[in-house]
């Protein structure tokens, strides 16, 4: 049983993520007390559907609540706070989940962020040019919400479409699940769904592409009433939640964040002085916030709006109220460095003595090894190359189309040779953020720090890569659960006993980032001229892949 004393008081937070749910308790000076996590299921029905139950994601954000606050006063838990993907949920009037899939199974209710099944109808809306695409890039992908409404209308009308009467991004959902307050966060809505304050939402956009419907009743089926993310949602949680959760009736519930945007308000704000870091001394805006899980989130903000064509944004207050975020990203980062897949799709045997779940240091190992020393690691990958966008390329491109590729692989299937196509690959993600990188500096960002968090932020080689390629410095925050602490951070704010976030990302971040470390590059010298020439191949196999694009496929 926790012990606790008359002046401790906690906040819960919960992140919804790809494939599992995870909820911690933390307390009022960031620090975090238990964490628990629960498995939740994808679906795919067919190629690029991916699907998930928001009833099951729901059962399971109660389960890891009850197991985190076990033993814990309840009168001292003041605040709730979500974070989750930007999944599309669909429910009918009476907020019952509606089939998301062909077989009209109303348990699959959830379009997931990954799922491509628009790309077409995506394509469609960037070719009307409306004023709206100027705040994603110039381009709509089809991971943001917009084409998955207009395929759901196209494939699904009669089972789905004409049923559904709430679209919810998944964080929003929640919020509702948890107070029954309809209220949208301006994260999912600015982000996800070309919401735009203050005007608000753009009615001649819906009806240029095709979905007047959503106009009606002042656009009650996708959120007419908004508020900044950490506002008090409601009253608090409702009997029925606060039951299912373990909590008071009426325990706070701060409006949610999408699960990058967590991630980066648990990390933008890190105390680091006397660290002689680039961004030391520097405006928040010296740095950008890198969520590495499954994707990856390339998270900035600016005073004043930046317009980076292939990168989502600006969007006002969708992470820090009062200022401008763009949102760079990579679709497939921690699915495709993973092992067992690469083994797969390169027909590499799995018969190498993994120990465990420490795959990745087994292969850091070895290629430390092959290299007979850390420091020449990365001259490993000069003849295997990888053009990283296996799932398409969300920036700073916005290409839904491109394809993975690879080049120097040769007949051997040896243990050497799945450790260089790891190496590879992770050089390739750190080339891709450096792409990242060099079109918001072209868009007038200033990034000198990158802020790391996520599941692939705890290898070291990933990380050390991406300081060697990009030539900066990386920081990684002293307590590795950046995205849970964020979304503990909204149910305080909920719960106002902080005050509000906005204008002081600083203040609101110390709750939950006492400290940090560093990992730098190399003297980026010894490392330059290298990734200078691997950079020119990357870029060369982006120009060969569109060269063969064009070739089989002549207008």
């Amino acid at each position: 049983m926790l012990s606790t004393t008359l002046s401790e008081v906690y906040y819960v937070g919960v992140d919804v993520g790809t494939a599992s749910v995870r909820a911690a308790l933390v307390s009022r000076s960031g620090q975090l007390k238990s964490i628990a996590q629960e498995p939740i299921s994808i679906w795919e029905p067919q190629a690029d559907h991916y699907v998930q139950s928001s009833t099951e994601i729901w059962e399971k954000c109660c389960t890891v609540v009850k197991r985190v606050v076990r033993g814990v006063d309840r009168s001292r838990v003041r605040g709730v706070g979500f974070d989750a993907t930007c999944s599309l949920v669909v429910l009918d009037q009476s907020f019952q989940p509606v089939s998301v899939t062909q077989d009209g199974d109303r348990h699959k209710n959830v379009v997931m962020w990954m799922d491509h099944r628009a790309e077409g109808q995506a394509a469609r809306i960037t070719q009307t040019s409306h004023g709206v695409l100027n705040r994603v890039g110039g381009v709509m992908s089809p991971e943001l919400q917009p084409p998955k409404l207009l395929w759901l209308k196209e494939n699904l009308k009669e089972s789905c479409w004409n049923t559904a009467a709430h679209f919810f991004d998944l964080p929003d959902f929640l919020s509702w699940k948890a107070t029954g307050s309809l209220t949208r966060s301006l994260c999912t809505l600015v982000c996800k769904w070309t919401y735009c304050p203050p005007e608000g939402w753009d009615p001649s956009f819906w009806i240029a592409i095709g979905l007047e419907d959503l106009v009606e009743n002042n656009f009650s089926k996708i959120g007419s009433v908004t508020c900044p993310p950490g506002t008090p949602v409601g009253d608090g949680l409702t009997q029925e939640a606060a039951a299912g959760l373990g909590l008071n009736v009426g325990t706070a519930v701060g409006a949610s964040l999408i699960d990058a945007h967590a991630g980066g308000l648990g990390v933008l704000g890190a105390d680091v002085k006397g660290f002689n870091l680039p961004c030391e001394d520097q405006p928040i805006t010296a740095r950008m916030a890198m969520i590495c899980g499954t994707s990856t989130c390339h998270m900035a903000i600016s005073q004043q709006p930046l317009f980076v064509p292939g990168v989502w944004g600006p969007c006002l207050s969708a992470m820090v109220p009062g200022m401008w975020l763009n949102e760079g990203g990579q679709s497939a980062t921690g699915r495709l460095v993973c092992v067992p897949k690469a083994s797969q799709l390169f027909h590499i045997p799995s018969r190498f003595p993994f120990p465990g779940d420490h795959t990745y240091s087994y292969l850091n190992n070895h290629l430390r090894s092959m290299a007979g020393s850390l420091s020449a690691v990365d001259l490993l990958g000069s003849s295997l190359h990888v053009w990283p966008d296996f799932h398409g390329n969300r920036s700073p491109l916005a290409d839904p189309t491109l394809k993975g590729m690879v080049t120097g692989l040769s007949l051997s299937q040896s243990l050497d040779d799945l450790a260089l196509l790891y190496l590879a690959t992770v050089q390739a993600l750190a080339l891709g953020t450096l792409h990242i990188l060099e079109a918001m500096r072209e868009a007038g960002h200033d990034i000198r720090t990158l802020f790391f968090c996520g599941g692939l932020s705890k290898n070291p080689l990933f990380v050390q890569i991406h300081a060697n390629a990009t030539g900066l410095p990386v920081v990684l925050p002293d307590q590795t659960e950046a995205v849970l602490l964020g979304a503990a951070v909204l149910g305080a704010c909920g719960s106002q006993d902080y005050s509000s976030i906005q204008g002081n990302p600083s203040r609101c971040s110390r709750m939950e980032t006492s400290a940090c470390f560093t990992f730098f590059s190399l003297p980026f010298c010894a490392f330059s001229s290298f990734y200078e020439r691997k950079y020119k191949v990357f870029l060369r196999m982006l120009a060969h892949q569109r060269e063969y694009q064009d070739l089989m496929n002549p207008r």
